[in-house]
């Protein structure tokens, strides 16, 4: 078997259950984690106008260059957002089923682990 580099910022690579590895957009299905990496150079490439879920596991969300703000959408009425501040070589564990965004404070490198079954997007209201 030939073992080729996988550029992580063109593909998602998919942890599948049984321990196989694949590289691809579509490869790997439902069946397993997916890490995602993404330079991101503006708040459209971390999709700050949005809020995100992952309802069937918590998520990796690590800043591998630069320095940017991972907020958690408040659980109850009233409260505020919950804003953790990440730099380069640090990570946050994102709970299952918290919705959660990211803002950039400078272009950043954002690398992210998490089980993307049932994972959706939510637009952020007055964001964007």
């Amino acid at each position: 078997m030939t073992v080729t580099p996988i550029d992580l910022f063109s593909s998602s690579v998919h942890l599948q259950r049984g321990g196989t590895i694949r590289a691809g957009g579509g490869a790997g299905g439902g069946d397993g984690w997916r890490l995602t990496a993404v330079h991101a150079k503006t708040g459209e490439d971390v999709h700050a106008d949005h809020w995100e879920i992952h309802p069937e596991a918590e998520e990796v969300v690590s800043c591998l260059i630069g320095k940017f703000r991972l907020y958690l959408r408040p659980e109850r009425p009233g409260e505020r957002e919950e804003e953790i501040r990440l730099t380069a070589g640090t990570a946050a564990v994102v709970p299952r089923g918290r919705w959660h965004r990211i803002e950039l404070d400078v272009p950043s490198t954002v690398m992210a682990v998490t089980l993307p079954r049932g994972s959706r997007r939510e637009k952020r209201e007055g964001g964007g």
